[in-house]
């Protein structure tokens, strides 16, 4: 199966744009899998995200222009953006805030809303610093149920990221296990799948069980692919990364 999620998928107003990637190919739920939720947001400086709750959520905030000052209930205070990118793993509840720094390059990046494995786990905030702001022509592990030198998902879920070189062609990377859904999402640039599948900046594409050619046109592209075994435990009624039907 191959499913094009396009612009005209996301929801909202102002600076963030909230996909529930779901809703593409299901009437029953908003997520696919363990993917709950994706917001694109895009965020001028001297703004402030008040504190705010979350309750069984694990969001992976993955800024890639601009900085935020992240305070939280867990007691953290530390800024965020670039190479550094976090996880909070919000189970029973969790509060923070967001402050975007100063008034020049805006805040652009991914929230993403991923499903825990179980319900009322332990709050964690975890951070990892970045060798490099992008991986060139390679996938990056990000997060992974199981890796501890990167992030680490309760639920069997798998994040990678890479920047593609103009004219370059790429493929999906070697996944864990067979049957697991994937999604590519292009952050920046443009590229083309499998020779006639058009995808652009905010635009993605839904695979599962189908060979996949990544081949990017006359500029370099950022890509973020999400994998997810459909048929895991998960807990669907996180505050935001749950089933919203």
């Amino acid at each position: 199966m191959l499913q094009k999620i396009s612009k005209t998928n996301f929801v909202g107003h102002g600076p963030i744009a909230i996909l529930y990637p779901g809703t593409v190919v299901s009437k029953t739920d908003t997520g696919i899998g363990s993917i709950g939720r994706i917001d694109h947001a895009l965020i001028k400086g001297n703004t402030v995200i008040a504190m705010h709750p979350h309750v069984n959520d694990e969001i992976l905030s993955y800024f890639r222009t601009g900085k935020a000052e992240h305070k939280d209930s867990e007691g953290f205070v530390k800024i965020i953006g670039g190479n550094t990118i976090m996880l909070m793993k919000a189970g029973r509840i969790f509060y923070h805030e967001e402050k975007i720094i100063g008034e020049g390059e805006p805040l652009e990046g991914l929230q993403i809303f991923i499903r825990p494995q179980k319900k009322d786990l332990q709050p964690q905030v975890i951070f990892l610093d970045l060798e490099n702001l992008h991986s060139e022509n390679k996938w990056r592990l990000l997060a992974s149920p199981t890796n501890a030198t990167t992030f680490q998902f309760s639920s069997q879920t798998w994040l990678f990221d890479m920047k593609i070189s103009k004219n370059t062609q790429a493929f999906l990377p070697e996944l864990p296990k067979s049957n697991l859904t994937a999604l590519l999402y292009v952050f920046n640039g443009k590229v083309k799948v499998n020779g006639n599948i058009s995808l652009e900046k905010r635009e993605g594409l839904i695979i599962k069980n189908e060979p996949v050619t990544i081949n990017a046109g006359e500029e370099d592209a950022e890509l973020v692919l999400f994998i997810t075994d459909e048929e895991a435990e998960i807990f669907k009624e996180g505050m935001y990364s749950g089933n919203k039907i």
